[in-house]
């Protein structure tokens, strides 16, 4: 069955059912460069915890244009006793703080490639970052430091490319994804605060829909790898990664949804490398939340404003913490289907 809605259909579609694909689509382009601290050098992972959600194999159901801007603020800490590599230092006990913007465009060239919707887009992060550490142990060429150090910087993080194919089957939608960090972001080398990662990466992920339009229920789910290369700086190998998702949403109005969300992470294989100074540094983490959308319209097009709020335990190798997103989106340009001859 075609994915593609007649023109009567498209006219009257509400901003719900247009842009909620839109925006879980747009989402899976945003992590880049959030700097969480878990097991991955310097902290911070391609996929981003939490970018899954309610509606995520929901492909746009109209060919277009669509942009996104994500407010993401997340603050962390572990205790003293727990060491990281950052920067190629070794450090003892972390708070950190980021507060970044993420602005995504994503491009629709058709919904309908024998029954597939395929879409492509990129993401750029911005945003400011602050580390405070307890001690740092050992310094990026070796040098034996000590007492408590803090930094912080406003950078731009390495744009992502993404690329997405879906479908559906009745009220099932499935969706494959895809993403690769491009390392030329501003890195600040031997620093604490970055939000670059200085080293190729690639994620895949399957994400799976139930969306319900009629009973107004929508049940999520996503599961996923990341292969990291090398940073060629600090010669820190990250290993692979596997993130999986869930969330359950109950749409109350045409203009209001809320839910649930949380999220799995765990490191398969081991960190390696001359920088790998703390071994394999295999991490793992659990974090659950609350997740709420609204629609209304800006001029003609219709928009979605989701906020999610996350909190984070059980935390292996890794910060335990809590996160705040606040995203609004919105088609730049629409194409409406052709009317069928009479």
């Amino acid at each position: 069955m075609s994915l593609t809605p007649n023109i009567r259909s498209a006219r009257r579609l509400a901003p719900s059912r247009l842009v909620r694909g839109v925006g879980a689509s747009l989402v899976l382009a945003l992590a880049a460069g959030a700097h969480q601290a878990q097991a991955s050098e310097g902290g911070a992972s391609l996929y981003l915890l939490g970018s899954g959600g309610p509606g995520n194999a929901v492909m746009p159901p109209l060919k277009g244009v669509f942009f996104d801007n994500e407010i993401y603020y997340y603050k962390g800490s572990a205790s003293g006793g727990k060491q990281f590599t950052i920067g190629g230092n070794v450090v003892a006990g972390l708070d950190a703080k980021i507060l970044a913007d993420f602005a995504t465009v994503l491009w629709v060239p058709t919904t309908d490639l024998h029954g597939v919707t395929v879409a492509f887009g990129a993401a750029l992060p911005v945003g400011n970052a602050d580390v405070d550490v307890d001690a740092v142990i050992t310094g990026p060429r070796g040098n034996q430091l000590g007492g408590s150090a803090g930094d912080t910087a406003t950078v731009i993080g390495d744009p992502i490319a993404t690329a997405m194919l879906g479908w559906k089957t009745g009220d099932l939608h499935v969706q494959v994804s895809t993403m690769l960090n491009v390392p030329i972001g501003d890195y600040r080398k031997d620093e604490l605060a970055n939000l670059a990662f200085h080293r190729w990466a690639f994620d895949s992920s399957l994400a799976l829909s139930w969306h319900d339009e009629k009973g107004g229920w929508d049940v999520s789910g996503k599961g996923g790898l990341t292969f990291n290369g090398e940073n060629p700086y600090t010669d820190y190998k990250t290993g692979t990664e596997m993130h999986l998702e869930a969330a359950v949403e109950k749409t109350f109005s045409p203009k209001w949804s809320a839910g649930l969300q949380s999220y799995y992470f765990k490191q398969i294989s081991a960190d390696r490398g001359p920088g790998a100074k703390l071994g394999p540094f295999q991490g793992e983490v659990t974090g659950v939340g609350a997740t709420a959308a609204y629609n209304f319209k800006i001029g003609h097009m219709p928009a979605t404003l989701r906020a999610r709020a996350f909190t984070e335990f059980n935390a292996t190798n890794r910060m335990e913490g809590d996160s705040f997103w606040l995203g609004l989106t919105v088609p730049l340009s629409l194409k409406m289907p052709t009317a069928p001859p009479t």
